[in-house]
């Protein structure tokens, strides 16, 4: 409904209809998120596992937001939607955090596990808040005046890895930046 009344502001207030288009974007966003977080939240939720390429997953989430991509073919067994879910919040975050700055992505397969890190180059994150980030709701401080983001995607993507028997931590990047490494299990 919301879209609908947007559509009928015409061409007057493009900077309005731009900004209600964003602002409609980052709620579906959220709502989507809570329904996942929602149905994730029981004791034992069940995944739908299949084999999943994870690097080709990898290249079309890193064409989406023009991240480089770096790594080895690996396949695993996992939930797919879930695991794009944790990619992508992962790479809308250094996206949106990383200042416009290049996005890596890189996939290790080592004997047990496999390690995927989303770097960006931005401010990074101050250690002391590197935890923090992963809790539902916390935004560091400063983000929630810009309004961007709403605190919980972070805490969905540590879900998703835990589920998979995996973790994820945040990382300062070499250089300068944010490192996101997800590790799971083979």
């Amino acid at each position: 409904r919301i879209r609908m009344a947007t559509s009928l502001l015409g061409d007057e207030r493009p900077d309005l209809q731009d900004q209600i288009t964003r602002d409609i974007a980052e709620l579906d966003a959220l709502i989507g998120d809570l329904l996942l977080a929602s149905r994730l939240s029981c004791d034992a939720p069940s995944l739908n596992r299949e084999n999943v390429d994870l690097l080709g997953m990898a290249a079309e989430e890193a064409r989406r937001v023009d991240a480089e991509l770096s790594g080895e073919t690996v396949n695993l067994q996992a939930d797919a939607r879930l695991l794009r879910h944790l990619l992508r919040n992962l790479l809308e975050n250094a996206r949106r955090y990383g200042s416009g700055s290049p996005i890596s992505i890189k996939l290790q397969v080592h004997a047990d596990h496999l390690i995927l890190r989303v770097c960006d180059r931005g401010p990074g994150i101050p250690e002391s808040e590197r935890e923090r980030v992963f809790e539902p709701f916390y935004r560091l401080p400063g983000s929630a005046e810009s309004g961007d983001g709403s605190g919980y995607g972070l805490a969905l993507v540590r879900r998703i890895a835990r589920l998979h028997g995996g973790d994820v931590v945040c990382l300062p990047h070499e250089g300068g930046g944010a490192c996101f490494e997800t590790r799971l299990p083979l």
